[in-house]
């Protein structure tokens, strides 16, 4: 009697224990399952973002190649010679301009089209100036007159090519290509030009683009 006794007291007392355990037990599993979903999720989360920052410089690379191959065309299909400054780049184009005259020629169009491209596809959101500059031939105040109007000219076109931003300004006779050149004299149609400057919005550099030019 007393050995049954013994058995069913061990027993009682044994019940919260083993019940416990199978608690303990139970929780264990759960957190183990869990952790292994935390895991996969973690894992699955960081393929994730490691696939988008590859599709992202997948992308990035797709935009320098292609920006170099428009760089490329302008050099090669219209000899612009091209710099690279603290804050953007320099572009000098064949951009010029007849002798007292403001009309933008014919022959520079396809130049001025390929231009409008490259900035439309990767300075989108610049602000455009475009500075006009002229030979000596003339007084001061009618150079600066007349090289605004150049300035003004090639504004119009730049703005009809979809480009909205575009400020113009004249410079007169200052900052000649070839010093004293004007009117018929070698090197006097360099100095009847534009420049191009884009400053660009955000982190995205500054621009310049030099023409010759009246």
């Amino acid at each position: 009697m007393r050995t049954k006794l013994t058995t069913v007291v061990f027993g009682a007392l044994a019940l919260p224990f083993l019940a416990g355990c199978a608690t303990k037990g139970f929780v264990r599993k759960e957190l183990a399952t869990q952790r292994t979903s935390i895991d996969s999720s973690f894992a699955s989360g960081m393929a994730m973002e490691r696939s988008e920052r590859m599709a992202g410089d997948s992308a990035l690379r797709g935009d320098i190649q292609m920006l170099r191959r428009d760089l490329d065309s302008l050099r090669t299909e219209f000899s612009v010679k091209i710099t690279a400054l603290e804050n953007g780049m320099q572009f000098a184009m064949p951009v010029n301009f007849a002798f007292d005259d403001a009309t933008v020629r014919s022959e520079d169009m396809a130049a001025l089209d390929k231009f409008a491209e490259v900035v439309q596809r990767h300075y989108a959101g610049s602000k455009i100036t475009v500075e006009g500059f002229a030979d000596p031939a003339g007084s001061t105040r009618y150079n600066l007159r007349l090289s605004k109007q150049r300035a003004e000219s090639v504004k119009s076109y730049l703005t009809e090519k979809g480009i909205a931003e575009v400020a113009a300004i004249g410079f007169g006779e200052s900052r000649q290509v070839v010093q004293g050149a004007e009117r018929d004299e070698p090197g006097a149609e360099k100095n009847r030009r534009v420049v191009f400057v884009v400053e660009s919005r955000g982190d995205a550099g500054v621009a310049i683009v030099e023409q010759p030019g009246n």
